[in-house]
């Protein structure tokens, strides 16, 4: 007996290194048993192995013809290969006493034989089948190497069985199964071998501990949700961070996880006035005399005015010194432009034009500036772009050549800040600056 109980110990060592060896991603089971052997409803009965039955008869005869013994005499190791298949070794030990009703074995008389046995295995599971993550039926087929009194023989195996997963984790369940195991020589005899005991989900990897294995978490070092592959949705607005251009702040899907607060169909992070609903055009601002210019750049609000004159009506005065300074002073360029918009080129045709009507002699310095996105030099040579592209058009209006100037200052002397965008658009301008001659 001690040299079963030696054998049975190996088993437990081996499977266990083995699985430790093993790539900590990969799911394994390891089960510890009880076995059983039976060799009464084998439907073998003849000279050499009289006392059977036909197959199946008295199955359940555990009092007259099952070798039990009483201690963990079962251990295997098994592993997931995918489409529901696994692959494992089951090692087994016994006494034998009882070899269906005959009462000799190989001419022996049956008296405490020992039992060893060695199997692999392949197993199909059905649980995905029933879709449960509790009850899992299966079948194996296999082939080991058995001995009885040391009289040994290889065997092909075939069984059937069901672990039931009993734990809130589903990692430690029940173990119930049975399999045939036929001799290729007539001289061992062929046996059932049944066996109930404890199996372990172990080896699968949860670095987050979010309940999604690594394998199948696209942000395994990140806790996340089952319905995002084990990825986080940190403002839970139902889109994971990695697709939500706002994680932090709960949006909308339309908007890619990013707020509308004022329900403009803008959304937050491209809207100018993100808190009272506006006009797409305006980037989400509203435009409350509906003279196309929104009412944080309106100086006139609630009346219809001009871009020119910053959203208020046009006036007539008298002061007209006044007016060119006021108008010299709305002239902006787009983004990386010296490019005249039209509104620029109506401002500097009503510069020209009150220069035309008054009998004065002007001296026109047009300065040219820029933001600060981009080299200081690169940016100095724009602003020297833009205040020529201002001469250039005033001079084909009529205004003498020879008495306008040009002056580039790069990023100096801002108007707004420059770490806004509406800073840097204010800064992107041209100024005329003009001294009075009378004639």
């Amino acid at each position: 007996m001690k040299k079963l109980i030696t054998l049975f110990f190996a088993f437990v060592i081996v499977g266990l290194s083995s699985l430790n060896a093993q790539d900590a991603n990969n799911p394994w089971l390891i089960g510890i048993g009880v076995n059983a052997v039976d060799s009464y409803p084998t439907n073998v009965g003849d000279s050499n192995f009289p006392g059977q039955s036909t197959w199946f008869d008295e199955y359940f005869n555990a009092t007259d013809h099952w070798n039990i013994l009483p201690f963990p005499s079962s251990v295997s190791v098994s592993r997931y290969l995918g489409s529901n298949f696994s692959a494992g070794i089951f090692g087994s030990v016994n006494k034998i006493t009882k070899v269906g009703d005959a009462s000799t074995y190989s001419g022996k008389s049956i008296n405490d034989f020992s039992y060893y046995g060695v199997d692999g295995f392949f197993k199909y599971s059905f649980a995905q089948l029933i879709n449960s993550e509790s009850f899992e039926p299966f079948i194996k087929i296999g082939g080991g190497y058995s001995w009885i009194d040391k009289i040994g023989a290889g065997t092909v195996n075939g069984g059937l069985g069901f672990n039931w997963f009993f734990t809130n984790k589903k990692n430690i369940g029940l173990n119930v199964q049975s399999t045939y195991k036929h001799a290729f020589e007539d001289y061992l005899i062929p046996h059932f071998q049944h066996n109930v005991g404890i199996t372990f989900k172990l080896g699968s990897k949860d670095t987050d501990k979010d309940g999604i294995k690594d394998k199948d978490d696209a942000c395994p070092e990140v806790p996340g949700l089952p319905e995002f592959n084990g990825c986080p949705d940190s403002d839970g607005d139902g889109v994971q961070d990695s697709e939500d251009e706002c994680p932090e702040v709960a949006g909308l899907p339309e908007f890619n996880g990013c707020p509308d607060t004022d329900g403009d169909g803008i959304a937050d992070k491209d809207d100018r006035c993100p808190k009272v609903a506006g006009l797409k055009e305006l980037n989400g601002c509203p435009d409350s005399d509906g003279d196309g210019i929104a009412d944080i750049d309106d100086k006139c609000p609630n009346e219809k005015g001009t871009a020119a004159n910053n959203g208020c009506p046009e006036v007539e005065v008298d002061n007209t010194q006044d007016l060119i300074d006021a108008l010299a002073k709305t002239i902006f360029f787009e983004f990386d432009s010296a490019e005249l918009t039209p509104e620029n080129q109506i401002t500097l045709n009503k510069i020209a034009d009150l220069i035309e009507q008054n009998n004065k002699v002007y001296n026109l310095t047009i300065e040219g500036y820029a933001d600060n996105v981009g080299a200081k030099s690169y940016n100095q040579t724009l602003s020297e772009r833009r205040a020529q592209a201002v001469a250039d058009y005033l001079t084909r209006t009529g205004v003498t050549p020879e008495n306008v100037s040009t002056v580039g200052y790069g990023e100096e002397n801002p108007v707004a800040a420059n770490n806004t965008k509406e800073g840097r658009a204010q800064n992107r301008r041209s100024e005329v600056k003009i001294k009075v001659t009378s004639k």
